[in-house]
């Protein structure tokens, strides 16, 4: 009997994002665990106990933003509560240094032999979190000097990893990419009503980008690229954030607003589509953890343009899987676009790497055998 899997994570489906997505793949290929997940609620439509696939989830707190600095206390008095399958005791997986990594924290403390394994996802920039934490700074490096083990999705989150106490070698394992789903082709018809359903010509050249809207993605310089473009240059952009209002006042500032769309969140299943329908992925981060939304464009065959901060480095070579523009720097990415518009064998060399690296890499599958490996070395 292999031993249940109980996980903290601030937020699960339907909140989407790069660790939800993550802990959805994986544990959907281990059917012979059983997986009790503790997040905050957050949202008061959200039921308080539900399956998703192969995991149970139990939500925490009332239905507000409030419940997630209710989770480390909440999250762990429910799970100590509940009543687990077999004879192996639990192991706990953290999602991240976050709520969900003070939960486990709490649940380590009032079970002591539990193993505890750390999952690092984190994308803002790391002064970030030594700020949010302030004088809890202590208890935050305690989360990662209690772990057992410790898996990040990028060689950057290793190395911080290790500054902050963990006594180990992190496991660098990193998210993946559903490769059927996002290397299926579509038609040329397709396109061009998909292009067209947002006022985008086939003459144009759409960019893309699939981003939480707040500062650290630098959407904004994003924006301001458009201005060293020429009017065939049009900006597509997937996703939601606190800085929406602020990105809109850009856009109208400089006269962009019929070379802008904002969609607001998409449906993971629709994304194939409207990547598959842009010319050109793009995302000038200021920092960055990995960088799901790249790899999906990779697999898709879209070209990419990245900074070199964070995880971007373990998969954009400059030239060769993508190209890099510079941080804070509008014109650079605009000129990262022209040398793909003006070069045809550039744009298909790097497709072309980037897809074969995405399959060697990047392929759920035998991610999760690395993970179901880190799974058993834990459990006792």
């Amino acid at each position: 009997m292999t031993s249940p899997v109980i996980v903290f994570s601030t937020a699960y489906l339907p909140h989407v994002g790069g660790a939800e997505i993550a802990v959805r793949e994986i544990t959907s290929r281990i059917p012979d665990r059983e997986f009790h997940l503790f997040c905050a609620k957050l949202d008061p439509k959200l039921p308080s106990l539900e399956r998703i696939g192969s995991v149970t989830v139990h939500r925490v707190g009332f239905g507000s933003s409030f419940d997630k600095y209710l989770l480390p206390i909440l999250g762990p008095l429910s799970a100590l509560r509940l009543t687990v399958h077999g004879t192996s005791r639990p192991l706990v997986w953290s999602i991240m240094a976050s709520y969900g990594g003070f939960a486990a924290l709490v649940y380590c403390w009032l079970r002591p032999r539990t193993r505890l394994l750390l999952t690092l996802q984190e994308g803002d920039p790391l002064e970030h979190y030594a700020r949010r934490t302030g004088r809890l700074a202590f208890l935050h490096k305690e989360i990662f000097k209690r772990a057992d083990a410790v898996q990040t999705i990028s060689r950057f989150l290793a190395d911080w990893a290790m500054r902050m106490g963990f006594r180990g070698t992190p496991a660098v394992v990193p998210n993946g990419v559903d490769i059927e789903r996002f290397t299926k082709t579509m038609s040329p018809e397709r396109r061009e009503e998909l292009r067209a359903s947002f006022g985008f010509g086939m003459g144009d050249t759409v960019l893309i980008t699939v981003s939480r809207l707040s500062l650290k993605n630098g959407i904004d310089d994003l924006i301001r690229s458009l201005t060293f473009l020429s009017s065939s240059a049009k900006l597509l952009c997937i996703g939601e954030g606190e800085d929406r209002v602020k990105l809109e006042t850009l856009v109208r500032q400089k006269g962009l607003e019929p070379r802008v769309v904002f969609t607001g969140t998409k449906a993971y299943e629709e994304l194939p589509d409207l990547l598959n329908a842009a010319d050109v992925f793009v995302r000038p981060s200021l920092s960055e953890g990995l960088g799901n939304a790249f790899l999906e464009a990779m697999a898709a065959g879209v070209p990419i343009i990245g900074t070199s901060v964070g995880g971007i480095p373990d998969f954009l070579r400059d030239g060769e899987t993508g190209l890099f523009c510079r941080v804070r720097d509008p014109e650079s990415v605009a000129t990262a676009v022209k040398r793909l518009k003006a070069d045809p064998n550039l744009r298909s060399r790097l497709t072309e790497n980037a897809r074969v690296l995405v399959r060697q890499s990047y392929d759920w599958n035998p991610i999760t055998r690395k993970m179901e490996e880190l799974f058993a070395s834990l459990s006792v």
